[in-house]
């Protein structure tokens, strides 16, 4: 399977929403003076800028050396390094353990929780959202119809999300040992930006579905799912995204 490309340009100037929506997880994490906490999947550093604004020490990490480029150069008093959460290798070392977006696009799931496990000290925090079960139905739905309608072949094997339950995510958290202390599902319709922004959420989230079509064969899926998406999601002047996040805290050890 070819691996997802980051545009950190377009991730900051077209998709910010991901990191202002996240704003309120902050909240949830409640970062203290000094705590050591780990982004995972950090994208461009804008909320671990904010963790850091709070007092904590944070290590930013992230799958795609862009991402982690672009926040090394906005933010040159943070820690960023390029890492993949399935190989991460910390040891009793962080107080809380923050991720935002990020989850949903990691394959290995209970090798991630498994570390992250591990990265925590004794009663550290795991506090994270990520998209949920039913999350953007209707814009697979979509690609599925357009790629159909096209003649396109639709690879399985290519849809590079996993998007759980909470009873699934939950069981998964608690075999690695976490004590979830709440979890839940919540619809967030989301605006994605100008008229262009359904197809700059494609191109900027459907590589790895699309990666076997040329850059023509794109662009027509981009206008076949615009023309099917259109009556129900582009509402006024913007597109609305069916968003369903799941958001969750876990404490290691059972410790509060």
């Amino acid at each position: 399977m070819m691996k997802t490309k980051w545009n950190a340009s377009l991730s900051d100037h077209k998709h910010d929403f991901v990191s202002k929506f996240g704003e309120s997880l902050v909240e949830v994490l409640a970062p203290q003076e000094n705590e050591k906490i780990l982004d995972v999947g950090c994208g461009t550093g804008d909320l671990a800028h904010e963790i850091a604004a709070r007092g904590a020490i944070v290590l930013g990490t992230d799958f795609s050396q862009d991402m982690i480029l672009a926040a090394q150069q906005k933010y040159p008093e943070i820690e960023f390094k390029t890492q993949d959460a399935a190989a991460l290798d910390f040891t009793d070392q962080y107080d809380a353990v923050f991720s935002n977006a990020a989850l949903h696009w990691m394959k290995q799931q209970d090798t991630v929780i498994h570390n992250i496990y591990n990265a925590l000290k004794s009663g550290g925090r795991f506090v994270a959202e990520m998209g949920g079960q039913g999350n953007i139905a209707s814009i697979v739905g979509a690609l599925q119809q357009s790629m159909f309608a096209l003649n396109f072949p639709y690879i399985e094997d290519y849809f590079p999300w996993y998007f759980p339950s909470v009873e699934e995510y939950q069981t998964r958290l608690e075999n690695a040992g976490f004590t979830v202390e709440r979890i839940y599902l919540f619809e967030r319709p989301t605006p994605l930006q100008g008229e262009d922004g359904l197809r700059n959420w494609l191109k900027m989230f459907s590589h790895n579905i699309l990666q076997h079509l040329s850059a023509v064969e794109k662009e027509q899926v981009y206008a076949k799912c615009e023309e099917l998406l259109k009556p129900t999601y582009y509402r006024g002047d913007e597109w609305i995204a069916d968003y369903c996040r799941l958001r969750f805290v876990a404490y290691k050890d059972g410790v509060k």
